[in-house]
């Protein structure tokens, strides 16, 4: 059981490490094309903001399901239920 709880930990830890990582590159990256946009047509900045904001929060949303999937695994592991069933 102690092997399902620690590769349990390392999953989560990836989980949130790797979806952070990713969502501060798709920012880093989204907010750079949005000023060079903004720097070549500074009459469309508004507009162009105004769907950054869109895509940062579904960016945010992205790394938000993935902390609730690693507290869903951290808390009520449904791997341990299995293993305590076919173990007897």
């Amino acid at each position: 059981m102690e092997h399902v709880i620690g590769s349990t930990a390392i999953a989560v830890a990836l989980l949130i490490g790797l979806g952070a990582l990713g969502v501060g590159i798709g920012m880093g990256l989204l907010g750079g094309k949005f000023l060079e946009g903004a720097a070549r047509q500074p009459e469309l900045a508004a507009d162009l903001q105004t769907k950054m904001f869109i895509v940062v929060a579904l960016l945010d949303a992205v790394a938000m399901i993935g902390v609730g999937i690693a507290l869903f695994f951290t808390f009520a592991n449904p791997f341990i239920g299995q293993l305590q069933n076919a173990g007897g």
